[in-house]
């Protein structure tokens, strides 16, 4: 099944599968697609697939869409191609290749998230590497007490619609980021801006209202 990359500055921040012969990509909340940056307009283009061939078209934004660094108007869409939307790059994939991408998941403050899965021992790595055995751990609320393996290169929490964040596994370790909603998250008791933040084991989190701790071993 079709999918898109969405990244920015080199951070994933989201992944999207394309089920319908329309799928909507803009600043509005009612978009598919939804990316909450003033460079994206509020309809800004849309994918129409067919059968297993995908089109991007452009629906009149500001600031354009660009297919590989080339503006387009309606374009048909190969496998590695990125699209352009702001400072947004987003990937088509057309298949389900193996790629290093995983499905990312959401959690909302108040809903009872699943324990940690046990992980076996991670065999020796660089000193450089990311850390295998990482989790948030949920403060407050609900479902305070419950942590979340970060075992996927990215995985997004918050609320949809309020804040969404992500939290990125890179070589060296992980990042936080702001992915979309007017609420920033809070990085030990400082909002973030728009460059990702480094994460250290022990930092506080704090979306939607909702209190985590970063830690890692």
């Amino acid at each position: 099944m079709p999918k898109m990359i969405v990244s920015i500055d080199g951070v994933v921040i989201k992944e999207v599968q394309l089920t319908k012969e329309r799928t909507s990509l803009g600043r509005r909340p009612y978009n598919d697609i939804v990316i909450d940056n003033l460079a994206v307009s509020g309809e800004h283009a849309v994918f129409h697939m067919q059968g297993d061939e995908v089109e991007v078209e452009d629906l009149g934004s500001t600031n354009g869409t660009y297919i590989n660094g080339k503006a387009a108007k309606r374009q048909p869409l190969r496998n590695g191609d990125t699209i352009e939307v702001g400072k947004y790059k987003i990937r088509f994939h057309s298949d389900e290749e193996a790629n290093n991408f995983k499905k990312t998941m959401i959690f909302k403050p108040g809903m009872v998230l699943p324990p940690a899965m046990p992980r076996p021992a991670p065999a020796a790595a660089p000193a450089a590497a990311a850390p295998t055995n990482a989790v948030i751990k949920v403060l407050s609320g609900a479902a305070a007490g419950r942590e979340v393996a970060l075992t996927k290169v990215v995985t997004t929490i918050g609320k949809p619609g309020l804040a969404v964040a992500s939290i990125t596994r890179r070589n060296h370790g992980f990042v936080l980021a702001h992915v979309e909603g007017p609420d920033m998250p809070l990085h030990n008791g400082q909002r973030i801006g728009g460059t990702p933040v480094p994460l250290q084991s022990g930092d506080r989190l704090e979306l939607a209202g909702t209190e985590m701790q970063f830690v890692h071993s």
